[in-house]
């Protein structure tokens, strides 16, 4: 089966499957019982991006449109949703190549902050980043984490684009 010739659905289907699989890697590494990686506030950001991308695919996976017109609204949803988490993740790659003496330092747990600003407040804290979202723990093939994460973020987007703005 040629997935770029698959329905709507099934290509959907197949971003949701992506989005899920990312998902459940991250939490692997988070969770697991060997050299455990804690997320950044930023990391947390990228993974709500995730999930809100992987519910706009599950949506529209399940509703299957028949007509252009919600096709495009699904895929306008997911884009928006990648395209936040490419900022998002574009900014941390940013940070992270940062020069030791130009990272931000390091602030508050997430946790704490959450409990203590409001929601505006605490997005503007946690994009300007921090000492901790610099610090590289994990790398594949020479790229880390946060520049994966934004490389299937961009391929996500294309893909969402792709599907729902193709003609059939």
């Amino acid at each position: 089966m040629n997935p770029f010739r698959a329905s709507f659905r099934i290509q959907f289907l197949l971003g949701f499957l992506v989005c899920a699989g990312v998902l459940a890697y991250a939490f692997h590494t988070q969770f697991r019982d060997v050299n455990p990686l804690d997320p950044c506030p930023l990391c947390i950001f990228q993974r709500i991006a995730f999930f809100s991308l992987g519910v706009v695919f599950l949506l529209g996976a399940l509703h299957g449109p028949a007509q252009r017109g919600w096709r495009r609204v699904y895929g306008v949803l997911a884009l928006v949703a990648a395209g936040v988490g490419i900022a998002v993740a574009g900014r941390h790659v940013w940070i992270t190549h940062l020069p030791a003496d130009q990272v931000p330092s390091c602030g508050a747990p997430f946790e704490f902050m959450r409990q203590t600003m409001g929601p505006m407040k605490l997005i503007q804290k946690v994009m300007t980043g921090s000492g901790e979202c610099a610090k590289v723990d994990w790398t594949f093939l020479g790229l880390s984490m946060p520049a994966w994460s934004l490389l299937c973020l961009i391929l996500l987007a294309v893909w969402a684009g792709y599907a729902a703005f193709r003609r059939r």
